[in-house]
C-alpha cells in the first residue's frame, strides 16, 4: 500500500508503522517528520527548495528492535526508492572491495524498477490486448481472402455468396478468443518467439577495473549485439507472462522512464546504511590497521552524505536531497567514535529499546504481518485451518524472551526460530497425515512440550533456538 504525503500527517504516517512494527514509537515519530518532510521541501517557495536538506537519522539499537522494519516500511509507504546496504561491506577507494558510490546506483536501480513497474501498469490493459492476439496467432494463424464465390440458388433466384476461407478462419478465431477469455486454454502448449539475452557476460583482462566502468563496458558491447528471438514451446499461461513482460517494455519510453526515475531518487529516495558502527574507531585504539581503513570508509560516505554527484548508467544523480538512515548496534563502540563530520551529517539520534517479554507477544498477535497469520496462510493453502491461542502466544514469548536473555539477544528474529522449531512436525505432516479441513489449534501444553525441554537445557538451546 502507498501513501499520500499530501493528506498524511505525521500522526497518520506513525498510525500506518503501527499496523507492522510494535512499539519504538521515538524512531517511527522521527522517519515520521522527516518524510513529511519532504512534500513541505517540495512545496517550499523555489528558491528555498535547494537549501533545505533532509535532517538524517541514526538508529542506535541492538539487532532485531525494528531498525531496518522501520525504514522499508516508511519506504513502501511512500512509495519510495530504497535501498539497504551494510557499512562493512564498503573498503576505502582505492582497495579491492565494493565503493560507497555503488549505494547510490543501487538507489537508482531500484527507482527505475518503481517507475517502470508503475509505467507497465499504466499500459497493462493495451499490453494484454497485444499479447491476446500474440497468442491467438500461435493457435490459429491469420488467413487471407482466397475469393473463391459459388452460386448458390434460392427461391428462384440465384445468389452470389461469397466463400471466404478468412471469413471461416475469423471464426475460428473468436471462438479461441472467447475460450482464452474464459481461462479454458490456459493449458494449452504454443510456439512463441522469446527475446534472449544479447551474449555472455563480458569480462575483462588486465588491471582491477570499478564496478561502474565494467557495467559501462557489459552494456555498451550488449548494446552492439543483434537482438536475438528464439522459438521455445510453453504453456499458454507462463507464455502470457512471458510475453506481457516483452510487450509492456515496448509500450513504455525507457528515456522517460531514466529521468522520472533520476527525479524520483533525488527527491523520495531513502538510503539504509546498517552496521555504520562497525566502521567507528572504538575507544582506545591506535588508530592503526583496521582503524585507518574504517575511518577511511567514513571519509568516502562523508561527500555522498552530505550531497554530491554520482554518474549511474542512467545518467548524474545529486544526493542532496537523499534521506540517509544509519543504524547500529554500538554496543563496542559509540557515536562519538564516528569522524566529527559525518556526526554532524545525521543530526537526529534515536535510541530503539530493547523487547519485552510483552513485546514478544504484541509482535505474535497484532501486526499484519505477524508470523503467526503468516503460518496461517501457509497451512490455508493446504486446505488446514491453524489457530492459537492466547496462552500458547504468551508462552511462545514468554521461551524467546528467555533464550534471548540466557543464550544472545537476536531480538523479534528469535520468533521465527522458535516457531519454526514449534510448528515443523505439523509441517511435515501436512499433507500426508492431515486431512484438508482440518482445525491444528496450538495451546499452551503443545508449546511447553515441543520447547520447555529446551529451555531448560541452556547448552542444547544455543546450537537449535
Amino acid at each position: 500500500m502507498t501513501i499520500n504525503l499530501d493528506s498524511l500527517t505525521p500522526k497518520q504516517i506513525v498510525a500506518e508503522l503501527d499496523k507492522y512494527i510494535i512499539g519504538q514509537n521515538d524512531a517511527k515519530k522521527n522517519v515520521a517528520i522527516a518524510l513529511r518532510n519532504r512534500w513541505r521541501r517540495m512545496n517550499a517557495p523555489e528558491e528555498m527548495q535547494r537549501e533545505i536538506t533532509p535532517n538524517n537519522i541514526l538508529m542506535i539499537g541492538s539487532t532485531g528492535v525494528g531498525k531496518t522494519e522501520i525504514a522499508r516500511r516508511l519506504a513502501k509507504l511512500a512509495d519510495a526508492p530504497f535501498t539497504k546496504v551494510e557499512a562493512s561491506k564498503f573498503t576505502e577507494v582505492g582497495y579491492v572491495g565494493r565503493d560507497v558510490e555503488s549505494m547510490v546506483r543501487d538507489l537508482v536501480e531500484s527507482s527505475v524498477h518503481l517507475v517502470q513497474t508503475s509505467r507497465k501498469e499504466a499500459v497493462k490493459d493495451k499490453a494484454l490486448e497485444i499479447v491476446e492476439e500474440i497468442i491467438l496467432e500461435a493457435l490459429v494463424p491469420a488467413m487471407g481472402k482466397t475469393g473463391k464465390k459459388k452460386k448458390v440458388k434460392e427461391v428462384g433466384f440465384e445468389n452470389n455468396v461469397p466463400e471466404s476461407d478468412e471469413e471461416l478462419n475469423q471464426k475460428t478465431r473468436d471462438l479461441f478468443r472467447e475460450k482464452l477469455r474464459r481461462g479454458e486454454l490456459e493449458n494449452k502448449r504454443i510456439e512463441i518467439d522469446v527475446r534472449t539475452s544479447n551474449g555472455p557476460n563480458i569480462g575483462v583482462m588486465g588491471g582491477p577495473i570499478d564496478e561502474m566502468s565494467m557495467m559501462n563496458i557489459q552494456e555498451m558491447i550488449g548494446g552492439m549485439l543483434p537482438k536475438r528471438e528464439k522459438k521455445r514451446k510453453m504453456f499458454i499461461s507462463d507464455a502470457r507472462k512471458i510475453l506481457l513482460e516483452e510487450e509492456s517494455a515496448k509500450l513504455i519510453d525507457m528515456d522517460e522512464v531514466k529521468e522520472e526515475a533520476i527525479r524520483k531518487a533525488e527527491n523520495l529516495g531513502i538510503i539504509f546504511i546498517d552496521e555504520i558502527d562497525k566502521i567507528a574507531n572504538s575507544r582506545g585504539s591506535n588508530g592503526g590497521g583496521a582503524d585507518v581503513s574504517r575511518e577511511g570508509v567514513q571519509r568516502d560516505l562523508l561527500p555522498i552524505v552530505e550531497g554530491s554527484s554520482v554518474n549511474t548508467k542512467y545518467g548524474v544523480i545529486n544526493t542532496d536531497h537523499v534521506l540517509f538512515i544509519a543504524a547500529g548496534a554500538f554496543h563496542v563502540s559509540k557515536p562519538s567514535d564516528l569522524i566529527p563530520e559525518l556526526q554532524g551529517r545525521f543530526p537526529i539520534r534515536v535510541e530503539l529499546q530493547s523487547l519485552k517479554e510483552e513485546d514478544f507477544y504484541r509482535i505474535l498477535k497484532e501486526p499484519k504481518s505477524a508470523l503467526t497469520r503468516q503460518y496461517e496462510a501457509l497451512l490455508s493453502s493446504e486446505g488446514v485451518k491453524l489457530s492459537f491461542e492466547d496462552e500458547a502466544l504468551a508462552e511462545i514469548a514468554r521461551i524467546a524472551f528467555a533464550v534471548n536473555s540466557e543464550v544472545e539477544n537476536i531480538g523479534a528474529r528469535r520468533l521465527q526460530t522458535v516457531m519454526s522449531h514449534l510448528l515443523n512436525d505439523i509441517m511435515y505432516d501436512i499433507p500426508d497425515l492431515i486431512k484438508p479441513d482440518t482445525k491444528v489449534v496450538i495451546n499452551k501444553e503443545l508449546v511447553i512440550e515441543r520447547l520447555g525441554s529446551m529451555v531448560k537445557n541452556r547448552d542444547l538451546s544455543q546450537y537449535i533456538l
